[in-house]
């Protein structure tokens, strides 16, 4: 199969994917998601030793809905670009894995949509939300003028940044951000299948989660940032995190006190979540919400189990918007974990790239 994705990619017809990961919740999501994508058609899935040969029906603990059938058929490959020959990859790896595995595919002409954080932070490599960065996935190019390869690798962000940086990029494009204080609750969901012993999470709250500070307080300032001469430099203002787990099922919580360059009033601050649609890009793209945003005026909202699936768990829910004493507004933001925050995130970056090879797509 002819690798090259600036030859073969186009939304004209449903192009072959694989997901590497296959069978843990972030791969089985993707599953879920790509299911009836009307661009993309999973032919390969991939997972570790222990299921490759068997049926992916047989192979994976299916967590939630109907397996489609013609997904259930297929047989697990090894993660080896040898045998997976797809052009456009999905890797739901975990990190103590990834890193290597994706860039193999790359050197191997593949485009990786990865959700780990090994390439994330490399300065050649897009950390992407395609309504607030698109213009960073023009990284790819010096990724590959770099590397010497003729795929590349796309990341997103970590889950909660990813909720973060959706509300805090229409205040940041109107009114600039100076300071950011975040305090995140986290579902269990976001550690994977089985994820947090039940003893431990059970009427608990842990106030660690590994990694997780540093990865919001590092991402959202490249992910805010500007893309100048082939490299992003990073949005100035600083960013303090404190990351819980919490005993919801899906759904991350981010309540955050940001300090803001202009004097506005929480009503302006409404007004711009409101009128926000995301970057121009985005907006036509098959899995892009409509809105991106949703504002909630009721004092108590957001809530996880009234909220997570608003845009079909691809929305990011705002409220609670109020002056905050130290200076600069307060405000409450959530989004599905595993849909906004992974998954789904990595399909609507391939869209994005894939609109950029045909005018039918944008």
């Amino acid at each position: 199969m002819n690798r090259d994705p600036a030859e073969r990619l186009s939304p004209d017809r449903a192009w072959p994917v694989a997901i590497l990961g296959a069978t843990g919740a972030v791969g089985q999501t993707f599953v879920r998601l790509l299911a009836r994508h009307p661009w993309f058609r999973v032919a390969e899935v991939a997972a570790s030793e222990r299921s490759v040969g068997r049926r992916y029906g047989d192979a994976v603990r299916w967590l939630e809905g109907e397996l489609p059938e013609e997904i259930a058929r297929l047989q697990v490959l090894t993660c080896d670009p040898a045998e997976v020959r797809s052009p456009l990859v999905f890797s739901a790896l975990d990190s103590s894995v990834a890193g290597s595995v994706e860039e193999s595919f790359a050197r191997a002409g593949a485009l990786v949509f990865s959700n780990a954080k090994n390439h994330r932070m490399d300065p050649d490599v897009p950390l992407l939300i395609a309504e607030v960065n698109p213009s960073h996935r023009h990284l790819i190019a010096e990724q590959r003028r770099r590397r010497g390869w003729s795929g590349g690798i796309v990341t997103n962000p970590n889950c909660a940044a990813t909720v973060a940086a959706m509300a805090l990029a229409p205040l940041h494009e109107r009114f600039g951000v100076r300071a950011v204080t975040a305090f995140t609750m986290q579902a269990v969901s976001g550690a994977g299948y089985p994820g947090v012993p039940s003893l431990d999470i059970l009427a608990n709250v842990i106030p660690y989660i590994a990694d997780e500070e540093e990865k919001v307080e590092r991402e959202l300032r490249k992910l805010l940032g500007d893309l100048r001469d082939h490299s992003v430099v990073p949005a100035d203002f600083a960013v303090s995190a404190h990351c819980n787990r919490v005993p919801t099922e899906h759904g991350h919580m981010v309540c955050m006190s940001v300090r803001l360059d202009s004097e506005c009033q929480p009503a302006d601050v409404i007004t711009a979540l409101c009128e926000w649609h995301g970057a121009e890009e985005s907006r036509r793209l098959p899995s892009a919400p409509r809105p991106p945003i949703v504002y909630r005026a009721e004092p108590d909202r957001p809530q996880t189990r009234r909220d997570v699936w608003a845009g079909g768990g691809m929305s990011v829910t705002v409220g609670r918007v109020r002056s905050d004493p130290s200076g600069g507004i307060k405000l409450v933001a959530l989004g599905h974990n595993t849909y906004r925050g992974a998954a789904g995130c990595s399909i609507l970056n391939a869209e994005l790239l894939v609109a950029d090879q045909s005018p039918a797509g944008a």
